[in-house]
């Protein structure tokens, strides 16, 4: 656990030499003493060792003398091997650059003019943010320049891994293995006491992060095993710009060089093949009988079947094409819904869970999303009665059973709500059960209208349409995904509007050719859709709010400090700008997880969320602080920025209410905010084409699913922006002839609208994920 809200005080009664374990890494141990205690013999002496990591314990060898008084906040405790002997404190204090802050009060402070500690008298507030803007150095090894008996820091690819598992002992034991550039092969053994500190390896492919972790010569085969101080991080290996760090620490370094190594691994990893080569993860509507897969769910209800197996009952949005074998369990067992409609019911798969995952699945909660590994799909025989019932015949089904044990990386991982497979789901999902007749109304076609300057400019509102669009959503939910009959494009063209269709067809071409141009703003609330501003207007915001801004009284929850501007360009003279904490945070140990800034342009304030998780940049008035102009991001974070609604947003400077240990993300803030966050949205037009006819169709709600990204990757990265043209050059090329091109499978939903001499038109949405099926290529060879 990591302490952030709480301080030790006390007096160094010792301190050990400083350890050098790897380049710029450090390690020093030393004893504190409560200030007004007094060692006794035959007792145990009122003291506790404390081990200080990395250029902090460089810092404190520097900094601080036998006799000095420190206070510190941001540590970890571990027990403590040598309490026996020594007769201190049955736990050691672990303390890290990476989350904690020392305060040293000196006996002779004019002995250390320039300390990088905290000295008496400095602002509690300033000196944290000091020490968290001064950024640690530390040095990698390459996997294929590991020496045994060294202690290294490493970034590494998976290429496997076993979900943590408990040892003979105290510990859980994760087992993983690890490659870089240099293609050598590493294993790596984790033992740590709490399933938090273990790396949130989600499939091979994720990069990891290790620091200090000792090399070892086991049966002539180089491996990894950690060690004192040891902290891991992890980091999705796909290249879609997303460089989120996993971890379970409030607080981590994290700086534009490891980006930059996180970012050369995601490319490299792209290169090799690594993740389509090791990927075994598909979605319940590609499962085949006797194969073994991974899968990505939400998990419905569970229940124990007796005490070595349990039931789960899970869906992911898509249809098996197999019947699953009913699982016969006590309704008082189950945990969640004991029923679902017919429709669901056929969405939702049943999985046996044994042994050591069965145990695991008890801590499980209906509602979260999971991942099953090394998931086995068993064809099964059984009797119903026929129809007629005058007899009973053999009718084939489908169970999915996880064997016991940690072989081939069997396990069950819970994914975070901030997981891009996760918010995948979501969006599977969430069609699944909305209405389909409401994908018209979501989006105005009047905001269509101005994307392209073509019809339709809005929905119909007169009676007979809307008693269409009941029709329609009264059965979409099923109609989607169930087996419609398809029709061709001529056929669909003359058929009525307001139903659901499943079409066989190739993309012809698609708009807007500039891909960075589909990427819109979108309001859930009054279902309005805008451009994303270009940097030139944003930053004329900026340097607006900086001339009109005025002198105010700070609000009594706001703390006010100043911070050094870091990386300034080449030349430019160093920045020192003013910064607002919230009060609750600080209190709750995250005052550095939001600032508040005034008075900075915009390429400062880029600069400045590099190295913090949130912030919010704000103008000044004679009633005080308040946000800039919406049309300008109110959040930034890394890379990041996000938008609110100007038309549904009520925003105001205030202080965020406490959310215990939860993390602040966007939504929190905008909320607390008054601010209604908009959604990034891909937004095109296709042109599709069979035998028969062409047909423009919308790709909307459901563009990130057919496009296999996020548009929020998109809106950051260069490198999801390639993704998505690379799909779409795969469904139609440039260059070669329209019989080359994949057919596709796809649902489509039509209804009608007004156009732009006020004529009703009929119009087309995509409502499915493109179905590349290989026998409707060969029917066309």
């Amino acid at each position: 656990m990591l302490y952030c809200s709480f301080m030790f005080q006390g007096k160094v009664v010792r301190k050990g030499p400083l350890v050098s374990v790897a380049p710029n890494d450090f390690i020093l141990k030393a004893v504190v003493q409560e200030e007004d205690s007094q060692p006794h013999i035959s007792t145990q002496i009122p003291a506790i060792n404390i081990v200080v990591f990395g250029e902090l314990a460089r810092d404190f060898s520097q900094c601080v003398s036998p006799g000095d008084v420190v206070m510190a906040s941001g540590f970890t405790v571990s027990k403590s091997p040598t309490a026996s002997k020594d007769k201190l404190h049955h736990l050691n204090l672990l303390l890290s650059e990476e989350d904690a802050n020392i305060y040293c009060f000196c006996q002779n402070p004019s002995i250390y003019p320039r300390s990088a500690v905290a000295r008496k008298g400095s602002c509690t507030v300033s000196a944290q943010i000091v020490n968290r803007t001064k950024a640690p150095r530390y040095t990698y090894t390459p996997l294929g320049d590991l020496k045994a008996g060294s202690v290294v820091n490493v970034y590494g690819v998976v290429v496997f891994f076993k979900q943590p598992f408990k040892s003979h002992g105290t510990d859980f034991c994760s087992s993983l293995k690890i490659t870089d550039k240099s293609n050598h092969n590493i294993g790596c053994t984790i033992f740590c006491e709490k399933l938090e500190e273990h790396p949130k390896i989600f499939q091979n492919g994720d990069i990891v992060r290790m620091h200090r972790v000792k090399v070892q010569l086991f049966n002539n085969t180089i491996t990894l095993v950690n060690t004192f101080g040891f902290s891991v991080v992890t980091f999705d290996g796909k290249p879609s710009g997303s460089v989120e760090p996993r971890t379970s620490s409030r607080t981590i370094h994290f700086d534009e060089e490891d980006r930059r190594r996180v970012e050369e691994l995601q490319t490299w990893i792209s290169s090799q093949n690594i993740l389509l080569s090791s990927t075994s993860s598909v979605s319940l509507s590609a499962v085949q009988p006797k194969a073994y897969f991974d899968l990505t769910c939400q998990l419905l209800a569970k229940a124990p079947v007796d005490s070595t197996c349990s039931l789960l009952r899970v869906w992911d949005g898509t249809r098996c094409p197999n019947t699953f074998l009913k699982v016969d369990v006590d309704p008082n067992d189950v945990e969640g819904p004991t029923t679902f409609s017919r429709e669901k019911e056929s969405f939702i798969a049943s999985v046996l869970v044994y042994d050591n995952h069965s145990e695991f699945a008890k801590q499980l909660k209906p509602g979260a999303f999971l991942r099953i590994y090394n998931l086995r799909a068993i064809p099964v025989t059984s009797k119903e009665c026929s129809v007629t019932g005058s007899h009973s015949e053999e009718v084939e089904h489908i169970v999915f059973h996880l064997h016991g044990g940690t072989s081939y990386g069997r396990g069950i991982r819970v994914l975070p709500e901030n997981s891009p497979d996760v918010q995948m789901l979501k969006r599977a999902i969430a069609f699944l059960t909305d209405d389909v007749g409401n994908c018209a109304s979501e989006l105005n076609d009047s905001e269509l209208l101005e994307v392209w300057s073509t019809p339709p400019e809005s929905l119909d509102d007169e009676a007979g349409e809307r008693s269409t669009s009941k029709k329609c959503s009264s059965t979409a939910e099923g109609s989607c995904r169930l087996q419609l009959q398809r029709v061709t494009l001529s056929e669909l063209k003359q058929s009525r509007p307001g139903q659901v269709y499943r079409v066989r067809a190739q993309l012809r071409s698609y708009e807007p050719s500039k891909l960075h141009q589909a990427l819109k703003l979108f309001c859930s609330k009054c279902s309005s859709i805008q451009e994303i501003p270009d940097d030139e207007w944003v930053a004329s915001i900026f340097s607006e709010a900086c001339k009109n801004s005025e002198d105010c009284s700070l609000p009594p929850w706001a703390l006010s400090g100043s911070i050094t501007l870091p990386l300034p360009p080449s030349g430019a003279p160093q920045r020192t700008l003013r910064v607002h904490l919230s009060t609750q945070l600080k209190t709750e140990g995250k005052a550095n997880e939001l600032l508040f800034i005034t008075g900075t342009t915009l390429e400062e304030t880029c600069r400045l969320a590099t190295g913090y998780n949130n912030i919010v940049p704000l103008t000044s008035s004679k009633s005080g602080l308040v946000l800039m102009d919406l049309s300008a991001p109110f959040l930034f974070r890394g890379p990041r920025r996000f938008y609110g609604c100007k038309q549904c947003s009520e925003a105001t400077v205030r202080e965020l209410p406490s959310r215990g240990d939860k993390l602040l993300d966007e939504k929190i803030i905008a909320e607390a905010l008054g601010v209604q966050l908009l959604q990034f949205v891909l937004l095109m037009k296709l042109q599709l084409q069979d035998a028969t006819d062409t047909l423009d169709v919308f790709l909307w709600k459901h563009a990130e699913v057919f496009l296999g990204v996020s548009a929020e990757d998109v809106a950051i990265s260069q490198r999801a922006q390639n993704c998505v043209h690379e799909t779409l050059e795969s469904l139609c090329p440039t260059e070669g002839t329209l019989g080359l091109r994949p057919w596709l499978d796809l649902t489509l939903l039509s209804y009608r609208g007004e156009g732009e001499e006020g004529q009703m038109q009929t119009y087309y949405q995509i409502c499915s994920s493109p179905s590349q099926d290989p026998y409707l290529q060969s029917q066309d060879a």
